[in-house]
């Protein structure tokens, strides 16, 4: 046993760690599900394919991206190396302090990337669009993604992005931001185009439009933000480690990265 667990104080004993998650092992259902989700995570994190696939609609690159994207997530989905994907759950108990797996480090940087980025290049768009007149989206995007995308990057190297970070002790907290983030950019990006397709049709001339787009972005973000952060949306529930972290030679079956899982995955 490590000299960390022959330390252990009674509060980092397994009875006073939260669980994160009761099942031992995940249904082949559950992880089939997770599959399609880093697909998509993948298939838009190059802003420029993602820009062109709104603006213009899909072509034969983004076609040839898909199927190199599906095949690589297929496969490592099978092997249980995709958050989600496991053969058993790697977070078990939230406060536990172990290394974070790669794929999980890999995984979470571009789901950051492709939350953050896109949502403050429409923020700007639609600040320019309604001051200036003018619709930038295209030049923002152009200049302005992959060094956004690259400061992301830089914030994983230095240890700062949520569920991306070297141990994940605090979890049960960098989960539920996570959801925050979701709940917050996904609906306020869907509102702001659904906005610009019915203002569109109705008639709205440029600068009416624009405003439309704003006050339906920022005003659906904001009041997404508000319950993420009072945890009143699903998944936004924090919870704080204390005390010193619990070794992980106390709590944790092996992880998915032992051949052990894969053997028994058969049985799954």
């Amino acid at each position: 046993m490590e000299c960390g667990a022959a330390e252990r104080g009674p509060q980092d004993s397994p009875e006073t760690m939260k669980k994160a998650v009761e099942r031992e092992r995940n249904k082949n259902y559950y992880r089939a599900l997770h599959t399609p989700l880093w697909v998509w995570v993948f298939f838009i994190l190059p802003g420029h394919l993602t820009y062109a696939l709104y603006a213009k609609g899909p072509d034969a690159r983004h076609g040839w991206w898909l199927a190199a994207v599906a095949a690589v997530c297929i496969w490592r989905a099978y092997a249980g190396r995709l958050p989600g994907c496991e053969f058993r759950p790697y977070v078990t108990h939230y406060g536990v302090d172990q290394p974070n797996l790669s794929y999980r480090v890999v995984c979470y940087t571009a789901a950051w990337v492709d939350l953050l980025v896109p949502f403050a290049l429409n923020a700007l768009g639609l600040v320019l669009a309604v001051t200036t007149g003018a619709w930038l989206l295209g030049s923002l995007y152009r200049w302005l993604y992959y060094p956004l995308a690259a400061a992301i990057v830089l914030a994983t190297a230095l240890d700062f992005t949520p569920r991306a970070r070297r141990s994940t002790r605090n979890e049960g907290a960098e989960r539920a931001w996570f959801y925050v983030a979701v709940w917050t950019v996904v609906p306020a990006q869907l509102a702001a185009w659904a906005a610009w397709r019915l203002g569109g049709r109705a008639g709205l001339e440029p600068m009416p439009l624009a405003w439309l787009r704003f006050c339906v972005f920022f005003g659906v973000a904001a009041a997404l933000l508000w319950m993420g952060i009072r945890e009143r949306l699903p998944r936004t529930g924090r919870y704080e480690a204390a005390g010193e972290a619990a070794s992980t030679a106390a709590l944790l079956e092996p992880s998915p990265e032992t051949p052990l899982d894969v053997v028994e995955s058969g049985g799954s």
